[in-house]
């Protein structure tokens, strides 16, 4: 019994680790539930379509399993996707402060180009809308912990969307360096709770730590 509640407690621990922005999760839901209800397509679907959504899906996947991968790796510690040690600028963050969502919006758009539907157009900008708002939150708190340090990143790296030529740059430049502002949490911070209720596929914690990490 001991045994099944370690495994348990460990899977839920690394579900709590998956990036999942609410604005796309429930886009997608509703998209499969209004298609089902009142299938609207786009004209002239082909094999193209649905081999354009697939390459959209995984591209959108890599990038959000890679942001992932960046900051477990620049985690000294217990990794936890809504409470970071540190600010992280390599790997995807190299070429978008918000990684995460860009990824999820690929894999959103990947999705209704390969099923040819025509729901997305609405609730796709929906949801982004809503993740954007929670990444000027997330900004706001991030200059407030970071201050000089992360108003040199932002300054630098484009909100969702850089040059990949910079990403693939600065990835081999800095894959064996610590991000420049990446420090330890003092042991105040790291006591202060988690907020649960945060949106998935962020990268802030509760605002009262003021602990985040793009």
């Amino acid at each position: 019994m001991g045994a099944f509640l370690r495994v348990a407690r460990a899977v839920k621990q690394e579900a709590a680790n998956v990036p999942l922005p609410p604005g796309q999760v429930a886009g997608l839901v509703l998209d499969a539930v209004l298609d089902r209800l009142h299938p609207v397509s786009v004209p002239e679907r082909s094999v193209g379509h649905k081999a354009a959504g697939a390459v959209l899906v995984l591209a959108g996947a890599g990038i959000t399993g890679w942001a992932v991968w960046e900051r477990r790796r620049e985690t000294a510690g217990s990794f936890q996707l809504g409470h970071p040690e540190g600010l992280v600028t390599t790997g995807p963050y190299a070429a978008s402060r918000h990684p995460m969502y860009l990824g999820w919006w690929m894999i959103h758009a990947g999705v209704a180009v390969s099923r040819g539907s025509a729901w997305p157009v609405v609730t796709m900008p929906a949801g982004m809308l809503v993740e954007h708002l929670g990444a000027l939150w997330e900004e706001s708190m991030l200059r407030q912990r970071f201050g000089e340090a992360y108003a040199d990143y932002e300054r630098d790296v484009p909100r969702y969307i850089g040059s990949p030529a910079r990403l693939m740059r600065t990835s081999f430049q800095m894959a064996r360096r610590p991000a420049p502002a990446a420090t330890a949490i003092d042991d105040e911070n790291r006591s202060e709770p988690v907020d649960e209720n945060a949106p998935k596929g962020t990268h802030m914690s509760n605002p009262a730590a003021k602990n985040a990490a793009t």
